[in-house]
This record gives C-alpha cells, sequence and structure tokens, in this order.
C-alpha cells in the first residue's frame, strides 16, 4: 500500500503564474492521493489566487516582501510553523532545496531533472513524481485545471455577454503582452489578425498593456476574474491567442481552446496543450532544457535579426489566422455537441 502524507508543502517559487499552472496537476494528483493531508502551497502573488479558493488545498502562503532572501525567509518560516513529512519544489536557487532537506520530510527537490528536449514540463514533473511513488498512472495525463467559483463564472458570464452580445462567430481574445520581450509577437501582426477576424464576424477582445488595443479590453481584475471571463470566453466556442504567457495558460486552465505562439521556448517543452505553433522550428540558438541560457533570452538580444525576435516573426498572420479560425470551429463544435438535447 502507498504511504500516505498528512502534512504536504509544496513550494513554487519561480515567480510567474505560468510555472505555478504547469504544476497544478500534481499538486491536485497529491491531494487526491492523500485526502486527508493539509496541503499547503508556497507560491508567488498574484498566482497565488488562482489555488486559494482550490479545494485540494488548506493553505497558501506568500513570501512577506519583495526584498532579497524573501523566497527563502518564506520557507523558513513555513518549516517553522508546521514540519511537513512530505515536501515537494520547482525551486532551487538559494538553497532552499536544502532547507527542505533538513527539516526530516520527505523530499523531491529537482522536478527538473535529466528531462527529454520533447517531454513538456509538466508532463516531467507527474513522471518523476509517480516515479518517485506519489503519484498514480491516472494522473500522467492530469491537464492544469484552476477552480472558478461561482461568482467569477457569474462575473465573467455577464462581462462577456455585455462585450459580445449575441455575434454571428465566436469571440476571439488576443493577449497582445508578454512578460518578456523575447516572447512578443509583432504589433503590426495583432492590428492585422484583429482587422481579419473582425471581418469574418468575431468579436475581438483583449488583455495586454497596449494603450491602442487592437480590439475591446476586457475589464482589468484579478485572475480569478480573468479566470472567469475566459471560461465565458470558452463556453460560447471561442479562444484565446497569445505568446507563451502567464494568461494564455490561465485560459486553458479555464476551459478556453487556445491559440499560443512560441519562439524562444520550445512548444514541445512549454506548449499549453491546444494550438501550439512554433515560429522558425531549426533555430540554432533554442535550448529547449536550458532556455535562459539562449543568447536572445533576457534582452530580447536576437542573433539572428538586429530588429526584434526572428522567431516571433516568423509566424506570420495566415498561419495564425488560420490556426484560430480551425480552433473556433472545433471549439464551437464541442459546444453545441455538450447542449442538452430538446425533446
Amino acid at each position: 500500500m502507498a504511504e500516505a502524507y498528512a502534512e504536504i508543502l509544496v513550494v513554487d517559487l519561480l515567480g510567474g503564474m505560468g510555472d505555478l499552472l504547469m504544476l497544478l496537476p500534481a499538486v491536485h494528483g497529491l491531494a487526491r492521493r492523500n485526502p486527508r493531508a493539509r496541503l499547503r502551497v508556497l507560491t508567488h502573488e498574484p498566482g497565488a489566487e488562482l489555488v486559494r479558493a482550490d479545494p485540494a488545498v488548506t493553505e497558501v502562503r506568500t513570501p512577506r516582501h519583495g526584498r532579497p532572501g524573501a523566497e527563502r525567509a518564506a520557507v523558513v518560516e513555513a518549516l517553522t510553523e508546521s514540519r511537513p513529512d512530505l515536501a515537494v519544489t520547482t525551486t532551487r536557487y538559494d538553497g532552499i532545496p536544502d532547507l527542505l532537506t533538513a527539516s526530516g520530510a520527505r523530499c523531491v527537490t529537482d522536478l527538473w531533472r535529466r528531462p527529454p528536449p520533447d517531454q513538456p514540463v509538466g508532463t516531467r514533473y507527474l513522471e518523476i513524481l509517480h516515479v518517485e511513488g506519489l503519484l498514480d498512472r491516472v494522473d500522467l495525463t492530469a491537464l492544469p485545471r484552476v477552480h472558478v467559483e461561482e461568482e467569477a463564472r457569474a462575473a465573467g458570464e455577464r462581462t462577456v455577454a455585455r462585450l459580445v452580445g449575441d455575434p454571428v462567430a465566436p469571440p476571439v481574445v488576443l493577449v497582445n503582452d508578454a512578460g518578456m520581450a523575447v516572447k512578443r509577437w509583432p504589433r503590426r501582426h495583432w492590428r492585422e489578425l484583429s482587422a481579419a477576424l473582425t471581418e469574418r464576424g468575431h468579436p475581438v477582445l483583449t488583455v495586454g498593456a497596449d494603450e491602442d488595443p487592437p480590439g475591446v479590453p476586457l475589464p482589468r481584475g484579478d485572475l480569478p476574474t480573468l479566470a472567469g471571463q475566459f471560461k465565458a470566453v470558452g463556453r460560447r466556442g471561442g479562444v484565446v491567442v497569445g505568446p507563451d504567457t502567464g494568461p494564455v495558460r490561465l485560459a486553458a486552465a479555464s476551459g478556453a481552446a487556445t491559440v499560443a505562439l512560441f519562439g524562444a521556448t520550445d512548444a514541445r517543452r512549454y506548449g499549453i496543450g491546444g494550438v501550439d505553433l512554433q515560429g522558425s522550428p531549426s533555430c540554432p540558438h533554442r535550448q529547449p532544457t536550458a532556455i535562459t541560457e539562449q543568447p536572445c533570452w533576457w534582452e530580447a538580444a536576437c542573433p539572428l535579426d538586429r530588429t526584434g525576435p526572428a522567431c516571433m516573426a516568423d509566424l506570420g498572420v495566415p498561419v495564425v489566422l488560420d490556426a484560430v479560425l480551425d480552433a473556433t470551429g472545433a471549439a464551437a463544435g464541442r459546444c453545441l455537441a455538450n447542449q442538452p438535447r430538446l425533446p
């Protein structure tokens, strides 16, 4: 019989919302395998908003400040408050794995070990935890899913209904920004894509920092609010399109179809699970298992094009438009198939 754990601590302090979403199936698998456990998650804001209402999570902790050493201090505090008997972490800096090991807990401190270049990151997490005897085989195919509370669902429905009305085609949300310049699709491409979708009757909504957005902006709110809006878009057979960034991963985890645009990151490793388009697939500088060591990563200084990331520009508007139109058709078909039959 598999060992049961009563006190589980999951540490994800990589910084991005998308990082936490990739780990979410592992969190849910651990909770399912240990239904009586007190499961705590230590992560950063604003991603923490996505798991505070999750029935699988007992408590969510975050670092107390943003100064150097905050993450290590947060781990020390969590261990002092209650020593876990199982600790799992994606975080390897600042001696955090050593802190967890020294607590005496059963630990899995390197979910990044020896990854194949074509294996998705989230799948790698699940496989390692399965090999460690902490997850069952059924967990290996789990996808990220966020728990959207009824209030956020209802608010999302009201917002999307107000913005799109009764359209002739499903809505499309453009996530036209990314946290890193190396992941951004050219602005002119967003304009052209928006115009082509509008011409075909698709209401175009946007999420991003653009002061002159290529569509109707979704109202700003917290992440649960955005998840509710994405859920409403998905219920209408809509699609969310954008780069490899947290909001697009949130859309997929909320149940919306996605078209994701990959450049510096390898879609085989970081794919979101809908339609994942890879720009410049043969780029000699891409390192699927060591993305931060790529020459373009931190400053978006592309060795192939001084004007911007060549891999993102390589994803032309016609290719993306075709993928979005195909995805809206497939998503709309699923919505119709799920409608109750009339007598």
